[in-house]
């Protein structure tokens, strides 16, 4: 992995490339991970908050302040969903432009222009809330707070990671097998414009309505669907690194990625077509971006077996990269299970996504442990609190799932806390106390995660 990033200059190079030296490329590679981890850290203290508000009878005991459970879910979906995995694919594009371009690296400071513009949405996204300011609204995909500043960091954020997929374009990637990594993160790339085109058409649409509920829903639903596609492609991008980890050798079967890459690129490119075909915003258009989620299991499937096919006899338990590895595929494969099974009204529709979302954090995780601090010359000593870690945040976001999942079968209503939500029934009792443990567990795993990784990229990088 090591030596395809740092692969020699390819090609020759016209006045817009820059050199950039191993020093400069560990400098944006950190603030892609500190970005990662800052968002993982904000949207960690509202998941344990947001737990604990879920366990019936809490609101007994803590008189949580008004709104708190309807803001709070905004600030933690949108850092744990949306900044934590754009920070990721940043780190990602990075890695890739640099095994495209090698060293003379063509529009180099694009790259540094959009760190500097993911951290400048933390602070457009989370003052809103902070300051009592805007009223949240709990739509799909990307939850709002309606704020001017909120839609500006929103803005920012979307226009710091065109600028990074940008550049890699520009360095003109390939899919080859000299080349493993470039050319299914364009392809990444080119889902993730395919998601800012329906933005854009949805939001032309609704130029001149007041921003609500009903205006976030419509605006976020179609390419919020389409983001599902670059979630999906880049988390089996992180089962091929994390096997060839666990392996110790390079997977093969560049046809593999390439299959799963152009399945999920061209389904993707199906979500502004519908802007055209069918009436915006209604249910038909509605309904056919719902059903795009099926085509997200044969790319994935085809990847995962062979992914586990690739690891040698006895099976390394011992490896984080593998751990993550099958903990990822059974979390994400269960949580795409659970979504057979939605009907949208009632928890079973979280316990879908969160296992989903899980499953792909737990790939990140790995390649955190693996990839990231390695290539930062700051890597993690294999000690019991990376297994320990890895066991928690996986074993607890599957019980909280499972918890959802039933709660949600006895009726429980999503999106409500306390006494809102309604907990008659003993299996709905159970299962969202099941949840709240879980969830705990969870966050503790996260918390151990972050912990290690922070303390890991403050500390000063190895010499040798």
């Amino acid at each position: 992995m090591n030596s395809a990033i740092s692969a020699g200059t390819r090609g020759t190079r016209t006045s817009a490339a820059t050199t950039v030296s191993d020093a400069a490329f560990r400098r944006e590679l950190w603030g892609w991970s500190a970005v990662a981890i800052g968002s993982l850290a904000i949207a960690g203290v509202f998941a344990a908050l947001l737990a604990v508000s879920r366990i019936p009878g809490i609101e007994t005991v803590f008189p949580w302040p008004l709104e708190f459970f309807r803001k709070g879910l905004v600030i933690h979906v949108v850092f744990s969903f949306v900044v934590w995995f754009l920070a990721v694919f940043g780190a990602l594009l990075q890695l890739a432009t640099r095994e495209a371009a090698g060293d003379t690296v063509r529009f180099a400071w694009l790259g540094r222009l959009s760190v500097i513009g993911m951290f400048t949405a933390f602070p457009l996204l989370f003052i809103p809330a902070l300051l009592d300011r805007g009223e949240p609204t709990l739509n799909n995909y990307v939850p709002v707070i309606i704020d001017p500043l909120y839609y500006a960091g929103l803005a920012v954020m979307a226009i710091a990671m065109t600028l990074t997929v940008a550049r890699l374009l520009l360095n003109r990637p390939a899919l080859s097998s000299g080349a493993p990594l470039a050319g299914p993160v364009a392809g990444a790339g080119l889902i993730f414009l395919t998601a800012m085109a329906c933005f854009g058409l949805a939001f032309g649409e609704l130029t001149g309505q007041a921003p609500s509920f009903t205006f976030n829903e419509e605006l976020f639903w179609g390419g919020g669907h389409i983001l599902q596609f670059l979630n999906t492609l880049l988390m089996l991008v992180g089962w091929s690194l994390l096997a060839t980890s666990a392996a110790g050798r390079p997977v093969p079967g560049s046809a593999v990625m390439w299959t799963a890459t152009a399945l999920l690129a061209l389904s993707a490119l199906a979500g502004p077509v519908f802007y055209f075909v069918f009436e915006p915003f209604l249910a038909d258009q509605t309904l056919a971006f719902t059903n795009l989620q099926y085509a997200l299991a044969v790319p994935s499937l085809i990847v995962a077996l062979g992914a586990i096919m690739w690891i040698r006899r006895p099976v390394p338990w011992a490896s984080p990269a593998f751990l993550c590895l099958v903990l990822s595929m059974a979390v994400f494969g269960i949580g795409g299970i659970l979504g057979l099974f939605v009907d949208g009204a009632d928890t079973r529709t979280p316990a879908h996504y969160h296992g989903v979302i899980a499953g792909v954090t737990l790939v990140f995780m790995g390649l955190f442990y693996e990839v990231f601090l390695p290539l930062l010359k700051r890597p993690l000593v294999r000690g019991k609190a990376v297994y320990v870690q890895i066991y928690l945040f996986a074993c607890g976001q599957l019980a909280a799932c499972i918890g959802l999942f039933l709660a949600g079968g006895f009726g429980a209503p999503r999106k409500t806390a306390g006494d809102a939500q309604g907990l008659d029934e003993f299996g709905a009792i159970v299962g969202m106390t099941l949840n709240g443990i879980g969830a705990l567990f969870a966050v503790v795993g996260g918390v151990m995660f972050i912990w290690m990784v922070a303390r890991a990229l403050l500390r000063a990088p190895e010499t040798v």
